[in-house]
């Protein structure tokens, strides 16, 4: 693997050469429309110049060794020109061309063969765009692009060209300091470039665009790394993985798919999940402005009572509050807006003071004074080509007059994207006010901002995650209710009073010496769903019920499992663990019982998680508020933490083995958890249960 000096190099080069013909011609283009004062080698045997410069005929005729070379020649000269420029000590190398292992067997051949070529070098791609450096003008880049120099801002990397490419025409002011496509990433990929945009005080932010997320580990360590340095990463994530081979005995493969894993992968590492191309810029421009923080109280400011209306219900969607203003600052307004205006949050300043730039200056000062989270004035400017936009112009000068006045955060937000001028974007950015463009992305940033502020706020208490590992393709074993029970058991998790019995005959005394109402269970070996098919009586009473019972049941097996009835459970819950093929162990904690699917309340953490994590998820449900004393309900919420603690420690010192493991329903009473139902599954021969039964 290139070391990061490497990859600096590659990216801020002193040097290029570029080595094919129309691609690398606009290469050389775009480096000079940016403003790259570096040396630009053109390599091409049958032209004398590239973009006004002059050419040599091969590699071995370059004046010098270049930083960077840009290949652009078909797949199987990329392999012999990355050699050769590995040979001259190149410090990284954009491999262009494509049909590499995107494209069959031969291909995956080519692509491994470009790998040993490039030997130490950095190398982005093959199948790649490459890169554009606004910062310091590089552009190894074979199309056009819509970006300009700037001397800070935020970093794109990318997995799709075209995308990345679209990105560069927006018209959202946001300043855009590197981006790069990484194509197959054979050799250099989102967790190496992430790390080289940390070193980098130049870049605010790091936007990534993800077909496929990066290997768990590295990408665990340079997000935690990225949290603790306060540099915001926020992800669009197309599509998702696969679930690994789908596992249809449990609950939990059907709450726990692999685009919820990805959401609870982004959620752990303080990562902003976004879903679209709007609010995926919308976020990396209000960071870019104002960094990250919790809290989600907001304050708004507009003309007009149905925007105020609107942008209530679209904070609510999103989780922003909008709390009551504070008296004093309530007295404020009205002193500035009189009797005529009712004073309340989102306000509705109506238009008796629109244009009057000084009790517009007071009106947004008295409101910034509630000193909230986030300010927003909602503004749509007319057409500047058929309108008069003076007056807009006003307002927008009043607002950033009161920001000043008071230094809270403040964007200025259109309800439609092109109501908001590019000039006044750029104007907001130096009074540090964000021009958000679209109410719904907006709103949807802020929240995204929170919830990274939060992140960054924890992070020396998230754990890295390790590695997913290869997991185990042998047989795979059941254990049976008894036997998964024990083993949870030894980590610390309750079971009810139970015996095994294995004479129908002998059940109604072991049912008597347990204490009435009881439950009787057929032990079958891979039967995960006895009640499906009769295997399970509860609410047995007596002798007699229990006799009769074991009687109907003894067709299905010869071993019964009975156990004392808990009944004073408040609420069921799932606990469930899975492994995904690229990102490890899952836990799964929901709503249970036999209704789980349909009640369809879960979350989902990556393993291994604190107590304070799974506490989280658990009050992260919407039964959660029971756990946390609903209407006066009597729960011990450190038992239930304690008992989906012990589940996911069994996992974990599994983890090379397990394929799945699930207790549903976990009893929730007043005085605890209690397991009753479990399911192991494991690959391979199962393990030594453990003696110690104290282990938590």
């Amino acid at each position: 693997m290139p070391d990061g000096s490497r990859l600096r190099r590659l990216l801020n080069p002193r040097s290029v050469a570029v080595i094919g013909g129309r691609p690398a011609e606009v290469a050389v283009e775009q480096s000079r429309a940016i403003g790259y004062a570096g040396e630009i080698w053109p390599v091409n045997p049958h032209r004398t110049h590239l973009g006004g410069v002059p050419c040599v005929s091969d590699l071995s005729q370059l004046p010098g060794v270049p930083d960077a070379a840009f290949v652009a020649v078909n797949r199987e000269r990329s392999v012999e020109a990355v050699r050769e420029l590995a040979r001259l000590g190149v410090a990284g190398v954009v491999c262009h061309a494509s049909g590499y292992a995107e494209d069959g067997e031969e291909g995956a051949r080519l692509q491994r063969d470009l790998v040993s070529a490039a030997g130490d070098m950095a190398l982005i791609g093959p199948n790649c765009l490459g890169f554009v450096n606004y910062l310091d003008g590089a552009a190894l880049w074979p199309e056009q692009q819509g970006g300009v120099g700037v001397d800070r801002g935020v970093a794109l990397i990318a997995q799709s060209g075209n995308i990345t490419e679209n990105l560069t025409m927006q018209r959202r002011s946001l300043p855009i300091a590197t981006l790069v496509t990484i194509g197959n990433s054979a050799v250099t990929g989102v967790v190496e470039l992430v790390e080289a945009m940390l070193d980098d005080p130049r870049i605010t932010a790091v936007g990534l665009c993800l077909e496929e997320i990066p290997e768990v580990s590295g990408f665990s360590r340079v997000a935690l790394e990225a949290l603790r340095r306060r540099v915001p990463i926020v992800a669009l994530k197309l599509g998702s993985s696969e679930l690994g081979a789908r596992v249809t005995l449990s609950h939990t493969s059907s709450l726990a798919g692999s685009d919820i894993l990805v959401d609870a992968l982004f959620r752990r590492l303080g990562i902003a999940r976004l879903h679209d191309v709007e609010s995926f810029l919308e976020t990396l421009k209000l960071v870019h402005v104002q960094g990250c923080r919790p809290g989600v109280r907001i304050a708004s400011a507009s003309c007009s009572g149905g925007e105020a209306a609107m942008l209530a219900d679209l904070a609510h969607r999103r989780g922003l509050e909008l709390p009551t203003l504070p008296d004093e600052v309530s007295a404020g307004l009205h002193d500035v807006l009189g009797d005529r205006v009712s004073v309340r949050n989102p306000l509705d300043y109506h238009t008796y003071i629109w244009g009057d730039p000084e009790r517009l200056t007071d009106c947004f000062t008295a409101l910034m004074e509630a000193g909230l989270d986030q300010h927003l004035l909602m503004l749509d400017f007319p057409r500047a080509d058929r309108c008069d936009v003076s007056e807009f112009e006003t307002t927008v000068a009043a607002w950033e007059a009161a920001q000043a006045k008071t230094g809270v955060r403040a964007c200025v937000v259109a309800s439609l994207p092109e109501s908001l001028p590019e000039d006044v974007g750029e104007r907001l950015f130096v009074s540090e006010i964000a021009p958000m463009q679209g109410l719904g992305s907006c709103l949807t940033a802020i929240a995204a901002a929170a919830r990274i502020g939060t992140a960054q706020a924890a992070a020396q208490e998230i754990l890295p995650l390790p590695p997913a590992g290869p997991g185990s393709g042998s047989e795979v074993e059941t254990y049976d209710e008894v036997r998964a029970k024990a083993a949870l058991a030894a980590y610390g998790l309750r079971t009810p009073r139970a015996a095994v019995v294995d004479d129908v005959e002998a059940l109604p005394e072991a049912a008597a010496s347990l204490g009435f109402p009881v439950v009787l269970k057929a032990v079958v070996d891979g039967l995960a769903h006895k009640a499906d098919v009769g295997g399970v009586v509860v609410g047995l009473a007596s002798r007699e019920a229990v006799r009769r019972a074991g009687s109907d049941m003894s067709g299905l097996t010869g071993r019964f499992l009975i156990e004392h009835m808990v009944e004073d459970a408040v609420l069921e819950l799932l606990i469930g663990v899975q492994r995904d093929p690229r990102l490890g162990l899952a836990l799964t904690v929901g709503a249970g019982g036999v209704l789980v699917e349909l009640v369809d309340d879960s979350t989902t953490v990556l393993l291994p998680a604190t107590r304070s994590e799974i506490r989280d998820a658990l009050t992260r449900l919407r039964v959660g508020p029971v756990l946390t004393g609903f209407r006066g309900l009597e729960v011990d919420l450190e038992a239930v933490v304690s008992a989906v603690a012990a589940v996911a420690a069994f996992a974990t010192d599994h983890a090379d083995r397990l394929v799945e493991v699930e207790v549903n329903p976990l009893l929730v009473h007043p005085q605890g958890a209690m397991a009753v139902d479990a399911l192991i599954r494991l690959a391979g021969p199962g393990p030594e249960e453990k003696e110690d039964a104290s282990r938590g």
